[in-house]
Parts: structure tokens; C-alpha cells; sequence
């Protein structure tokens, strides 16, 4: 039976996202699992709104920032400012510095201010003028972006994109979804803050829990097929070590919020997509799908 804190968080982030429970699924997965989250579709299509509902639905301090071709690192990170009362540099922090970073739009800003991220999205903490300083925890990153076919956008580097511990599309709504929308029926995170669910405290000890759910030996070696057969199919960019235990985390993170404790070939396969496809395509988003989608097909799990 799923835990009736899940329940509620779902119920509610149903109604901001309205017919795309699947993805709401994969996106709380994901912050259960402590990793960092990547969206990717069209403008307009829900994800901002969903970003902002799962912070307020979670209690974290959140902020959104909107990336833009000439923002620089420094707007992200903040900066040290001499204080002349002080006569020494004082840190500034910038928006980082919260429990949740909405980055709206990464791909606009410049390779440059985009790699700002990486340490805090790895580390959780940045380093200023030699001065190290921590960032709040928990601490993720919900970053946006549109379609790189789309003018004005600066590609993901590899190395970026392998620090999300997976990746989504929300696509078109359904045309029940959309009169619904159109109705009023839906929650809107940006026009009223929506009711906390849960705090971070119990956010912390939910991820705990995620933590141990166990995994057989069989199990382990499906996942292992997996990254293997990635690895024969696109040599030079399959699958790292770094993937292989976000597929390990988020399969746990899909299996509690199913309300098991143990994990099964089929948790694997329902997050397998979101972890795999954005590691995957070397050329394009579709390279990705073929990929991760031949390699399930091809990899029978172990019983």
C-alpha cells in the first residue's frame, strides 16, 4: 500500500499537472531518489507549473530563475563585494542558495553560465574568490528547457546533462485535460501558493526510507545488462557508473512510491527511459528513444 503522504502529494500535483500522472510519478521519483531533474518540451506546456507545485507542495524555499542569453555566472552563484566599514570582501549570496532552484529556460543562457551549476549540482556547495560555501539541504535543481531545434538555445554539454539523474517531457495534454484547463479545474501554483504537504524534515526521512529498499543480486544484474548493452549499442557514449546508480536510485524511489519495499524488473523499466535517453543521444533527442527502447526490448531481466 502506497504511503498516504504520497498519496496526497500526487493527488495534488495531479491537479496542477491535470492528465499526466505518469510524469508527476517520475518527477517526485526523482526528488525522492535525491537527484537532480530535467524538463524538456515546448514553451507553455506545464513545465514551470510543475516545478513550482512540487516546491510549494514540499515545503522547500525555492526560486525560480530565469536564464537568459547574458546573465553570468555571478547572477546564479552571487558575488563578493568589498564593505568598506568592514574593509573586506563580503559574500553576497545569490539565488542558488535555496532548498530548490527553479532553473526556468537553461539552455538560453551561455555554455559559460550554465556550467555554474555543475559544482552545486554536485558537490552542494560553491566556491567563490577560494572561499567555499555550502548550499542548504535538502538542495535540488529543477531545470526547464525548450527544444534545441529552437532558436536562441545553447546545447547541454555531456558532462551537464549526466549531473540530472533524469529527464522529462510532458507533451500535449489530452483534449479532457485541456477543457478541464480551459475550465478552471486545474491548480495554479503561480497565481496562490498551494498547500504544503509535507516539510523537509519528513521530505529527509521519506528519502531515507527510499534508501532501503532492497534489490536482489538477479535484479542487479538486469540493471548491469542494461548499461552494458548501452555500452555495446552507442559505443563511446553509453551508459557511465554514474548512471547506472541513478537507475539503481530512482527504480527504489518508483518501487516506494508504489508501496513496496523491493524492487522489480518493472521499476527498473518505468524509470529506465527518463534516466537513459538524455545520456544517450549524441546526436538527437530521437537517438536517445531508439536507444533506450532497443535496449529494453533486447534485455530480458533475470528471474
Amino acid at each position: 500500500m502506497a504511503n498516504p503522504i504520497i498519496a496526497s502529494l500526487l493527488t495534488q500535483l495531479e491537479r496542477v499537472l491535470l492528465g499526466k500522472p505518469q510524469q508527476i510519478k517520475l518527477a517526485l521519483a526523482c526528488i525522492l531518489a535525491k537527484g537532480h531533474l530535467l524538463i524538456e518540451d515546448l514553451p507553455g506546456m506545464g513545465k514551470t507549473s510543475l516545478s513550482q507545485g512540487l516546491a510549494q507542495s514540499l515545503g522547500l524555499s525555492h526560486q525560480r530563475v530565469q536564464f537568459t542569453s547574458d546573465m553570468l555566472p555571478a547572477d546564479i552563484i552571487g558575488v563578493s563585494i568589498f564593505d568598506k566599514e568592514q574593509s573586506q570582501f563580503v559574500f553576497h549570496p545569490g539565488p542558488i542558495f535555496k532548498q530548490m532552484i527553479l532553473a526556468d529556460e537553461i539552455n538560453r543562457a551561455s555554455p559559460k553560465t550554465q556550467s555554474a551549476l555543475l559544482e552545486a549540482m554536485a558537490e552542494h556547495q560553491v566556491t567563490v574568490d577560494g572561499m567555499t560555501h555550502p548550499l542548504p539541504k535538502p538542495f535540488f535543481v529543477i531545470a526547464t528547457q525548450n527544444p534545441s531545434e529552437q532558436s536562441g538555445t545553447f546545447p547541454l554539454p555531456e558532462s551537464q546533462l549526466d549531473r540530472f539523474m533524469m529527464r522529462l517531457t510532458i507533451g500535449y495534454p489530452s483534449a479532457v485535460a485541456e477543457l478541464a484547463m480551459l475550465k478552471g479545474e486545474d491548480l495554479s501554483p503561480q497565481s496562490a501558493p498551494l498547500p504544503q504537504c509535507i516539510d523537509p524534515v519528513t521530505l529527509s526521512a521519506l528519502q531515507q526510507e527510499v534508501s532501503t529498499v532492497s534489490a536482489s543480486d538477479a535484479l542487479l544484474q538486469y540493471i548491469l545488462a542494461l548499461v552494458d548493452g548501452s555500452r555495446q549499442l552507442h559505443e563511446g557514449y553509453g551508459l557511465s557508473p554514474r548512471a547506472s546508480k541513478a537507475l539503481l536510485s530512482a527504480a527504489k524511489a518508483w518501487a516506494f512510491i508504489a508501496g513496496r519495499r523491493y524492487i522489480v524488473p518493472e521499476d527498473v523499466q518505468a524509470v529506465f527511459a527518463s534516466v537513459a535517453e538524455h545520456r544517450l543521444r549524441h546526436t538527437s533527442q530521437q537517438q536517445g528513444e531508439a536507444l533506450s527502447q532497443k535496449l529494453l526490448s533486447s534485455t530480458n531481466p533475470i528471474r
